[in-house]
Parts: C-alpha cells; sequence; structure tokens
C-alpha cells in the first residue's frame, strides 16, 4: 500500500523527467518487479497497491470486480439531478461513465465536497464525468479540484502521504474477499 501524493506519475519511468511513484518506494521494489495495481492521474492521491502477482493485478482492476472510493473536492455546486445522471451514467467522448454511489458530504463557498464510488476505473474517470456537468447556478463546467482515493475493496488508506507499507495476511484475505 502506497499513499500516492500529487506529482507523481504511476510508471516505471517518465520521459519529461517527472517523478514516478517507485522513487517512493525502496530501490528493490524496481528491481524485483513490483507493478501498480490501477492508476492514479499526476494530479491524483491516495491508495495505491502494489503487487508481484500479474494475475491478482488483472483481477483487481477488471471492471467490476473491487469497488473504489474517493474523496472528491469539486468547484460549484452539484444537483441532486446530477448526482442522478452520474449513477445512470454519462456518455462522454462516446464512452460510458458512471458511478455506483455518490454521496454530498458538504462543501465550503463555491466547492463541493463529495464521496463517489466505482466498480471500474476508466482514464480520468470521476474527472471527465464531472466535467461533463455544468454548476446549475452558474452554468460554469463542474471541475474537480481534488481526488483522494481511499478504499479499494475493504482496504482503507492509512499510511502518510509518500509512504508505504506492506498488507498483513488478513488485509490480503479481505482483499481477495471482495473481488467477485
Amino acid at each position: 500500500m502506497l499513499n500516492k501524493p500529487k506529482g507523481y506519475v504511476v510508471t516505471r519511468s517518465d520521459e519529461k523527467g517527472r517523478g514516478t511513484v517507485y522513487g517512493l518506494l525502496p530501490e528493490w521494489a524496481y528491481a524485483e518487479g513490483w507493478m501498480p495495481v490501477g492508476r492514479l492521474d499526476l494530479d491524483s492521491k491516495g491508495l495505491l497497491l502494489f503487487t508481484r502477482d500479474s494475475k491478482l493485478a488483472d483481477r483487481l482492476t477488471r471492471p467490476g470486480s473491487c469497488r473504489k472510493v474517493y474523496e472528491v473536492w469539486v468547484r460549484g455546486m452539484v444537483s441532486k439531478e446530477q448526482i442522478g445522471e452520474m449513477l445512470e451514467g454519462i456518455r462522454v467522448e462516446k464512452e460510458l461513465l458512471k458511478a455506483i454511489r455518490i454521496e454530498i458530504k458538504g462543501g465550503a463557498g463555491p466547492k463541493t465536497r463529495l464521496v463517489v464510488e466505482l466498480d471500474e476505473g476508466k482514464n480520468r474517470h470521476i474527472r471527465r464525468m464531472f466535467g461533463a456537468l455544468k454548476d446549475p447556478k452558474f452554468g460554469t463546467p463542474l471541475k474537480v479540484l481534488e481526488l483522494k482515493r481511499f478504499q479499494i475493496g475493504g482496504l482503507r488508506l492509512d499510511v502518510e502521504s509518500g509512504k508505504w507499507r506492506f498488507l498483513s495476511k488478513h488485509e490480503e484475505e479481505n482483499l481477495a474477499v471482495h473481488l467477485s
């Protein structure tokens, strides 16, 4: 488990010279072939798993296999109707993007704090889904300001930003239970 900070790319090396998540791990993780399970974009942070088991990685990233939960701060106000649209699915660039659960947790000024749960993770899924909608009051596109994944299956993020730890045997078993 790694708590990925913003500003790191999820790749083994980056042709643009940006910091990679491997810079946050011990050198042996790269040498021994530990690979990230899924991705978080450069501007996202939070829970990222690593494994050497490619079959497990495939199972965890297969659509519908494992729920992922995010805390999302959006510039703009999000209506109940828009939440309904996102639960039904929004077509963006010929791709259907949807969430399986969205809760408004509050806000401050022109921002809304939400919890978003997905059972699949398409490229920039949450950012594109919210970006396809407009603030009901001002008519400006909703923009994700901050995105943090804090749960995969029954596994919750519990390490500081930029830190990592091994999963316990119990956590590995619990994660396997959440795979469908």
